[in-house]
């Protein structure tokens, strides 16, 4: 990495939607660089995508692949909230039924950096990104512990950590208590859980369970305030399997900058809105957002398209969406009765 080295795009994080970024680019020959302060291959949750993905992944490059690298499928999941336990079908049409992909994060994310490298994109790993280069009040660039890299687009797909947020000090709103998903892993044989996932409700929370692999499974927790779990707590379900390392959390509280793109400058997935994992589709969201910035990005390079008419849009688009989960979000939450006396369901939500 050389000093003042000048690219198009730079992606700071190596996730879904950093890499759905540098794929979008680097196909419209942009000249890209991916940083992560991370290795490869790395630990995530694993991750249950709609079958509406696959067209997205067919446009990355990566269902061919995706398809190929034996993730479970499934066709729906059993629901238990306010009413009986239900099994809900994602659909079917004159093909058969669709099939979700209950997809192995560590696998699913290398897959898609291996993608963009292959299309060229420079990627520095275990290379932290300390803080941007502004000049004229644009962001031209990011100062890193391997040198200063120049670019005409910094993109944060850091996801929760909101880096370039924190960094540019921009605005960002909050839209429920504290809310954090507590996740482990157990091996073993649930024959249970064998077939399809399942989200069950109870009278503080949700328990979300699903099988990842072969022998193994995979456990997500939510209470509503943040009520501590028990030391080597398990669902019900996984009584009698062996925990696999420690329990994990991570901060799912409702949030969104309130300016996820400006002069120079692009948030992409949770780096520009968090929801809990209820929303169902969070990497579907990191992925699309991903690939509408590399969309943008080449209309301002190709045809000289006015940027700040594309970052204007590309806000409009993630406040839309955001307020859209929200919505159907408390919704769903509202159908529990220990949530119906909790105000910030009830509050109207303006973004």
């Amino acid at each position: 990495m050389g000093m003042n080295e000048k690219y198009d795009v730079i992606v700071i994080g190596c996730g879904p939607a950093g890499a759905a970024t540098a794929i979008t680019c680097a196909s419209k020959g942009l000249r890209v660089a991916m940083i992560d302060g991370e290795s490869f291959p790395r630990q995530k949750p694993g991750e249950t995508l709609h079958p509406g993905i696959e067209p997205v992944l067919h446009h990355l490059g990566v269902a061919q692949i995706v398809h190929q690298a034996g993730f479970l499928r499934h066709k729906g999941h059993w629901i238990t909230w306010e009413q009986d336990r239900q099994f809900v079908p994602f659909g079917a049409d004159e093909t058969g039924d669709w099939y979700g992909y209950q997809a192995r994060r560590t696998e699913f994310d290398s897959i898609l950096l291996e993608r963009a490298m292959s299309l060229g994109v420079e990627v520095y790993l275990q290379h932290r990104a300390l803080r941007p280069i502004i000049q004229n009040n644009r962001v031209v660039g990011v100062v890193t512990v391997g040198g200063q890299l120049m670019s005409s687009f910094l993109i944060d797909g850091t996801g929760r950590q909101h880096w370039l947020a924190k960094k540019l000090r921009l605005p960002m709103d909050t839209y429920s208590p504290q809310l954090i998903a507590r996740y482990g892993y157990v091996q073993g044989e649930c024959h249970l859980r064998d077939d399809e996932p399942a989200i069950v409700a109870d009278h503080e929370g949700w328990t979300w369970t699903a099988k990842i692999g072969a022998g193994m499974y995979q456990w997500t927790r939510l209470s509503f305030g943040n009520i501590p779990l028990e030391n080597r707590w398990l669902p019900k379900e996984y009584q009698e399997l062996t925990p696999i390392g420690k329990t994990l959390g991570a901060d799912m509280t409702w949030r969104a900058v309130r300016q996820p793109a400006g002069p120079g400058y692009y948030l992409v997935g949770d780096a520009a809105s968090v929801l809990d994992p209820a929303s169902s589709h969070g990497v579907l969201k990191a992925i699309m957002s991903g690939m509408m910035v590399g969309h943008l990005i080449d209309k301002v390079n190709m045809t000289g398209c006015k940027e700040h008419l594309g970052t204007e849009e590309y806000c409009k688009w993630i406040r839309k969406w955001f307020q859209h989960d929200v919505k159907k979000l408390k919704e769903l939450y509202l159908l529990l009765p220990i949530n119906r006396s909790k105000g910030w369901l009830e509050t109207d939500t303006s973004v």
